[in-house]
């Protein structure tokens, strides 16, 4: 157990983690839990078998409202905000006006002229800074730094929460709503969403600071869920193939380098019913028709997953060349899959070499590493879509 770093935010989880034996560290000016005892790889196995619990009160929580919050916030996304039913939630990425990525964000139209939004930890004051700045003339932007957020992920999630708060088990992949949880010793109000970031089906919880702490211990309680760190968390997303902001995608990257044109819906595409209107569009627009033609645009890049053909992690920042020798791309994150037992990554190569089946070799302290290009997610998903 080590002692948080007094300079760094704390989460209302804190004391609670260091209870459970967690080793603290820095992450996105907070101090967060990496591991707790059971260890990483033990962390990670329990979340694909059964429920893990995720502190993730560090990222940012806000709310847009008014009657033109959803016109609004799409001014600032290449995404269909408008056309979002309520109840559903959706991916989002916030864009610079050279159509570079700001953050990757989630929003949810919870009706009554009112999106909820969250977006990553190390990004949130930038984010609501940027967003208040190009829209809070048109709407409200409110900030929620009063409410924690947890995560309980895995395929036995969904058992533990409903025994809790029933009727969570009628949702479905990116829907959500407020709840009741009756932890049996008092009630707790939450807004919780069926969605994650580990590729299984699972939640995001919302909840007041407040009664984080209680609500996390009548999780932990249900005998499916154990406390899950930052460690099993990030192998997890990997496997699945998800984005990290800072390591996959930043303000360097576009949404078509990045291959995230599944999260650009045809109404804001060329020909759609509202095209462009978002920052960067002219260039993004372009970038995404010379995509779709026979050949790949000159100098352009690709994000792709990569498996190593033999038993080496190969890490982030790891130089990427062909089989001449030519420097080709860079290894954005990587590490041994603990569920696929393989060494696997993501990373960015020259267009020419981003089909499935091509060969690279990844550059592992001076050695070379024959990778394959290859499909992602590396491990199935299993999100509940009823």
């Amino acid at each position: 157990m080590s002692a948080p770093d007094q300079t760094l935010l704390l989460t209302p989880l804190n004391a609670l983690h260091l209870e459970l034996g967690a080793r603290m560290v820095p992450f996105a000016g907070y101090s967060m839990p990496v591991q707790y005892p059971a260890g990483l790889m033990a962390e990670h196995h329990h979340t694909r078998n059964a429920a893990g619990l995720f502190d993730v009160s560090h990222m940012g929580q806000l709310r847009l409202v008014g009657p033109d919050a959803a016109a609004a916030f799409e001014t600032l996304m290449p995404v269909d905000v408008i056309d979002l039913p309520v109840g559903k939630q959706r991916y989002g990425l916030l864009l610079t006006d050279e159509g570079t990525i700001i953050d990757d964000l989630m929003f949810f139209n919870k009706g009554n002229n009112e999106i909820f939004v969250i977006v990553n930890g190390a990004c949130k004051v930038g984010d609501i800074a940027h967003i208040q700045a190009k829209i809070g003339a048109r709407c409200q932007v409110i900030p929620m730094p009063e409410m924690a957020l947890l995560a309980l992920q895995g395929p036995q999630a969904v058992t533990a929460l409903s025994r809790l708060a029933p009727g969570v088990e009628k949702l479905v992949f990116m829907t959500g709503g407020h709840f009741t949880v009756d932890t049996g010793t008092q009630k707790i109000d939450v807004f919780l969403t069926r969605s994650g970031y580990t590729g299984e089906d699972g939640f995001e919880i919302s909840v007041h600071e407040s009664q984080a702490d209680a609500l996390a211990r009548a999780l932990l309680a249900q005998p499916e869920v154990k406390p899950i760190g930052l460690g099993a968390r990030n192998s997890l997303r990997l496997e699945a193939g998800l984005c990290l902001y800072g390591n996959d995608i930043d303000t360097t990257t576009t949404p078509v380098e990045a291959n995230l044109l599944w999260a650009m819906q045809k109404v804001r595409r060329a020909g759609g019913a509202r095209e462009g209107g978002f920052p960067g569009a002219t260039k993004i627009l372009a970038a995404l028709a010379e995509s779709t033609g026979s050949a790949a645009p000159k100098g352009s890049r690709k994000r792709v997953g990569l498996v190593a053909l033999e038993r080496v992690p190969v890490r982030e920042h790891t130089e990427l060349q062909d089989g001449q020798g030519n420097k080709i791309g860079e290894v954005t994150s990587g590490l041994l899959g603990p569920t696929i037992d393989k060494p696997v990554a993501m990373g960015y190569v020259d267009a020419a070499f981003s089909a499935l089946g091509a060969q690279v070799v990844a550059v592992v302290r001076g050695k070379p590493v024959p990778m394959v290009v290859s499909v992602m997610p590396f491990v199935p998903t299993r999100y509940y879509r009823g």
